[in-house]
């Protein structure tokens, strides 16, 4: 019955916020579920019911193809490509396209429960959680806006139906990420402690993995902007400030770390425990999921990834550059002639005997399960396909692929591969960056490390061993523990969304995305271009250089005819000069000239808008 409840409360709070979507006011709107009674929140059931609704800020999977959620949102970066281009990281982003800010809908409902909580009766327990849920919640809210605008208004009550209210400075970044720790503290002191994600709801330990995220992110985007010296760093940050964001970023993933509540998923089965982590429906008892959404399609509650990725394409593919970041079995770089020789046969880069067995369980490799019935990835992929069948890259996402059930390969929103908001894994990787950037005891970023390698059998870390100085390896400058470390959050991470905010956290657009487009798997020189022949694979249906009168090209490729070795080059066509993102104006959304004019002007539009 709990779990039937919580899927209901997802419905009705996805349905709250479509609501509040679309109200056209901006600070002074009025909380959705304000009661219609002289003492609202009067009891910890009114208190549950109006916490239920927030639940839908968290992320959850995606529902169609080039739609965003969790599985997806790394698209359009250096990870996963659609075949239509992003077009805020692709710089094609427009004034008049900008989104007005909803949060501060939320915002409002919110500061509505922190001041009418005290009229609830009941448990003093449920009372306190219900307040650190919603502490949590303006949390997150808040640290969304700064990612996407940065400096923002720090509203903390329901303000008054008055315009004037409206007209208030932005204020600096920092003092709005100071208040969102401050609340995520205080969360963390009213949630209970919890030792499984059972409840689906927030506890203690997922209070505390948000402050290290939020940590992690401000301490690092600080960093990295001011030593780029662009207008995106807070002018006035010291790099004892800078430090204190990482220090609480070390110390709230140790936190967790040393509650010894949570562990890495591992039942030793190093080619499968990886995968079966994202198509596992019930993560109750699994260790590792610390909060996650549950889909379950007899209540109508469901996502549609395993429909479009069970084609063996959805319109997107895995970017070469992840596929190349992934470690030899050896723990190694993958680089020079034993990288060329892998990709001459389709296929033999991905196998867990060469790289990283987690590569394998990413990306589709020929012969693993692609539907039920036996129905296995074929030799090659579908380049030559269209719509939802073709893969952008050559390099499928096999990652959330429920290959064992009919239903959800068949039909939309029959997918139920859950949603895992927060993992054990990014506690381990916040640890390890934040020791990192603070120069931290080596032994100590490895040994937490040391639980994602065992998981699939990979060596320990050993940070000159792995170190990448190839000319064109874009963080070939950084410390060897720092690369380290980003390269495991990479692709133990890669496809949940993350790649995104790390690229602009690290100020790394103007080597990973500016002026770059991203590739595919090697085509000429390889194998696959053996198959387009008649009675081939592709049976000479792939045009590129130079078409047949009467078609099209219909495949872009690196370089000129003639070159021995020739990438696919998905966007070569699109974007000749490759990805657009302006680096003195994309770090940052704009704002709305509505929104602008609501402040009386006091808010000022980001730079380069």
């Amino acid at each position: 019955m709990k779990k039937y409840i919580i899927n209901k409360w997802w419905v009705l709070s996805i349905v709250a916020l479509t609501i509040l979507s679309c109200k056209k006011d901006f600070l002074d709107r009025q909380p959705l579920d304000a009661l219609s009674t002289a003492n609202p929140l009067a009891s910890t059931n009114e208190l549950r019911l109006y916490v239920n609704q927030f639940y839908s800020i968290l992320p959850g999977q995606p529902t169609g193809v080039g739609g965003t959620g969790i599985a997806f949102n790394d698209a359009g970066t250096d990870n996963l490509i659609f075949s239509s281009v992003n077009t805020r990281l692709t710089g094609q982003s427009a004034l008049s396209n900008a989104a007005s800010i909803s949060e501060y809908t939320t915002i409002r409902s919110l500061n509505y429960f922190i001041a009418n909580y005290k009229n609830a009766k009941g448990d003093d327990n449920l009372i306190n959680q219900y307040l650190g849920e919603v502490r949590f919640f303006r949390a997150m809210c808040y640290f969304n806006m700064v990612k996407k605008y940065g400096d923002v208004t720090w509203v903390n009550k329901v303000l008054p139906d008055d315009p004037a209210a409206m007209q208030v400075p932005r204020d600096p970044r920092p003092l709005v990420i100071d208040s969102v720790l401050a609340d995520l503290d205080i969360a963390a002191q009213l949630l209970p402690v919890a030792s499984s994600s059972a409840s689906m709801r927030l506890h203690k330990d997922v209070a505390l993995a948000f402050k290290s995220r939020v940590a992690l992110y401000e301490g690092t985007w600080q960093k990295y902007h001011k030593a780029k010296g662009d207008v995106f760093y807070t002018s006035s940050i010291t790099d004892a400030k800078i430090q204190n964001y990482l220090e609480q970023a070390r110390d709230a993933a140790l936190s967790v770390i040393n509650g010894g509540r949570w562990r890495i998923y591992n039942t030793a089965k190093p080619l499968q425990d990886y995968s079966d982590l994202f198509i596992t429906y019930d993560l109750s008892s699994n260790p590792e999921a610390m909060l996650w959404r549950k889909y379950n399609t007899n209540d109508n509650i469901g996502q549609s990834i395993s429909k479009y990725t069970s084609t063996d394409g959805a319109d997107m593919g895995i970017v070469l550059s992840l596929v190349d970041d992934y470690l030899t079995q050896d723990g190694k770089p993958f680089s020079g002639e034993a990288r060329n020789t892998a990709q001459k046969i389709y296929g033999t880069e991905f196998t867990s005997s060469i790289r990283d067995p987690r590569l394998s369980q990413t990306v589709c490799i020929p012969g693993q399960p692609l539907r039920p019935v036996n129905v296995v990835v074929p030799a090659y992929p579908p380049i030559d396909q269209t719509g939802f069948s073709r893969s952008t890259t050559g390099f499928p996402l096999h990652k959330y692929l429920e290959y064992a059930s009919a239903a959800a390969v068949s039909d939309d929103y029959k997918s139920m591969a859950p949603a895992i908001e927060f993992r054990y894994a990014e506690i381990l990787l916040n640890y390890a960056e934040a020791m990192a950037e603070l120069g931290g005891d080596q032994s100590l970023i490895a040994n937490a490390l040391k639980p994602l390698r065992d998981r699939v059998g990979m060596p320990m870390v050993d940070f000159t061993r792995e170190y990448n100085t190839d000319t064109n390896y874009p963080f070939r400058n950084l410390t060897p523990v720092i690369q380290a470390v980003r390269r495991e959050r990479r692709v133990e991470l890669a496809c949940e969304g993350f790649r995104v905010d790390d690229i602009l956290r690290w100020a790394a657009a103007d080597i990973l995305l500016a002026g770059k487009r991203p590739l595919g798997a090697l085509f000429v020189g390889s194998d696959m271009a053996a198959q387009d022949v008649p009675g081939g694979f592709y049976n000479g249906s792939l045009y590129y250089d130079t078409a047949p009168a009467g078609k099209s090209v219909n495949l872009y490729l690196t370089g000129t005819q003639g070159d021995a070795m020739r990438y696919i080059d998905p966007y070569k066509n699109v974007l000749p000069s490759g990805y657009l993102f302006n680096v003195n104006r994309d770090y940052l959304l704009p704002i709305q000239q509505r929104m602008l004019q609501l402040t009386g002007n006091k808010w000022v539009q980001n730079p380069g808008w």
